[in-house]
Parts: C-alpha cells; sequence; structure tokens
C-alpha cells in the first residue's frame, strides 16, 4: 500500500511568506537602482529643467513691469509665483513616474522573460507589483526633497509653511497616487502598450489639476471634472501648506478628500489587478511579448 505523503498548507506562514517576497523584490528593484547610477543626474536636473519653462514662461506674461502678478496675486493669494509653479509641476512629475516605472513595472518583466517564471511562484501574485512601489517610494521622497532645496537655495524661494504638514499631505496623497499607477499597471499587461495610456493620464492632470494655474480659473465643466481628480487637492493642500502656513484645521477637508480617493484607487487597483490575472489565464498573455 502506497502511502502518499501530506502537503504542506500553502496558508502556514503566508504572512511572514509575503513579507519575504516583497522584501526581495525591493531588494531586486534596489540592485537595478544602484546599477545604473545615472538616475542621480535626472534626479539632480529634472526638478530644475521642467518648471523652468513655465517660471520663463510667467516671467513673460507678467510684462517688463510685473504688472501681471497683480492678477495672480488676487487669483492665487500669493505673489511667489516660482513656489506655486514648482508645487504644481513637483506633482506633475510624482504621477508621470508613477506611471513610467510602477505603471510598466509588469511589461518590463514580461520583455525580460521572467514574469512568467514569477507568475508560477506560489506568492500572491499582488506582491510582484507592491514591491516595486517601496523602493518608488523612496526615490520620489530624494526627489521632493531635492527640488524644494534646490528651488530653496538657487532661486530663494521662501516657504512659509510647516514641513510636517506638507509631509502628511503628500502621505496622504501616496494610496491615490500609487493606486492610479497599480490600476495602469494592470491594463497596459493586458494591452502591452504603455505610451498612449501614459500621454492620456499625465495630459488629463496638467490640464485639469491646475499645476501652473489656480483652477477657479478654469471654464465650469472643466472644474467639474477637476474634483474628480485627486492631483487637485494634493496641489491644493500643498500650496496651501507650505505657502500660506495653513494648520491642521484649513487642511483637514483636503486631506479627508485624499484618503477617501486613496482608499478607492487602491481598491481600484487591487480589482483591476485581478481582473488581468483572470484575463491572464484566458488568453496566456504572461508568456507573450
Amino acid at each position: 500500500m502506497t502511502t502518499v505523503p501530506q502537503s504542506i498548507p500553502l496558508t502556514k506562514n503566508r504572512f511572514l511568506a509575503e513579507l519575504r517576497t516583497l522584501w526581495w523584490i525591493t531588494i531586486k528593484n534596489w540592485f537595478y537602482l544602484v546599477r545604473y547610477p545615472s538616475f542621480i543626474i535626472q534626479l539632480l536636473i529634472w526638478p530644475l529643467i521642467f518648471p523652468a519653462a513655465y517660471i520663463v514662461t510667467a516671467q513673460a506674461l507678467a510684462g517688463p513691469d510685473r504688472i501681471g502678478l497683480v492678477f495672480f496675486a488676487q487669483n492665487t493669494g500669493t505673489v511667489d509665483y516660482i513656489a506655486y509653479i514648482v508645487i504644481g509641476t513637483t506633482v506633475w512629475m510624482w504621477q508621470n513616474t508613477v506611471l513610467w516605472n510602477i505603471g510598466t513595472d509588469l511589461r518590463n518583466e514580461q520583455k525580460r522573460g521572467t514574469l512568467e517564471s514569477n507568475w508560477l511562484s506560489p506568492s500572491f501574485r499582488f506582491s510582484l507589483l507592491m514591491g516595486t512601489t517601496f523602493i518608488h517610494l523612496f526615490t520620489m521622497f530624494l526627489f521632493i526633497l531635492v527640488s524644494f532645496l534646490e528651488f530653496t537655495f538657487l532661486f530663494g524661494v521662501q516657504w512659509n509653511g510647516n514641513p510636517g504638514l506638507v509631509l502628511l499631505v503628500f502621505l496622504c496623497a501616496a494610496p491615490s497616487i500609487y493606486g492610479i499607477g497599480i490600476t495602469f499597471a494592470s491594463f497596459v499587461i493586458r494591452m502591452q502598450e504603455a505610451n498612449s495610456f501614459i500621454q492620456l493620464v499625465r495630459g488629463l492632470v496638467m490640464i485639469f489639476c491646475g499645476i501652473t494655474f489656480p483652477i477657479s480659473i478654469l471654464p465650469n465643466w472643466m472644474a467639474q471634472i477637476s474634483r474628480w481628480l485627486p492631483q487637485t487637492y494634493l496641489i491644493r493642500a500643498v500650496r496651501n501648506a507650505a505657502l500660506d502656513n495653513a494648520d491642521f484645521a484649513a487642511l483637514k477637508g483636503d486631506l479627508g478628500t485624499l484618503l477617501i480617493f486613496g482608499a478607492l484607487w487602491v481598491l481600484v487597483g487591487f480589482l483591476s489587478f485581478h481582473w488581468m490575472e483572470r484575463q491572464a489565464r484566458k488568453s496566456g498573455i504572461i508568456g507573450q511579448y
């Protein structure tokens, strides 16, 4: 009589196993990062290059006597147009890099030929994507810090707010920013094309969220759309916290909205990922180039 050995249940120590999965995916992405240290150049240059185009344009539109700043102050509540623009463009670059990094992570693994083997492992497949998020959070923290330091020392921007509240705003916005990236990654692996989707999403943020202007000047139908985008509340809250010295009571409305958006987008990202997983089983797209 043959005795069939009992299999070890996969649920045993599942939580610790998922933590190990997240840890090693984070380590893998860290090796990618330090293997190509040219990212340090981007970290120093992009915070200056991208806002510079808008800053120079604003200086030109202000006129030789800067009479345009009067109208700018009436609509924004501040005359520091450089800081105003920097905050908006920094948020835009954050969302843009999330789309390019988190949004295309699974697709890049597919191109390398490693996604299929990872997919067959007994680990929770959602962890394969979440592990990328941690290293990206670290690099984006450095990016935002460098942005604020460069404009403080090179352009003399005065930040009048509480740095702790500014950090709190970014933390409250992180779930929605990365939830959008996870949702995006799921559709990219299904459609196997990213560029057009990235151009669409970042274009919406640029037009409707007021990265260089207050949304109060938008037509009513555009303002209604902007209220459904979490980046709108992130930009407004950071500007209030960093430029107007707003306290927690003044920010709690935007913070609450960001948390609601965060819960919604994380849920949408999770459901989109599982939808993509079911589609992959039917069509075999994981093993396709």
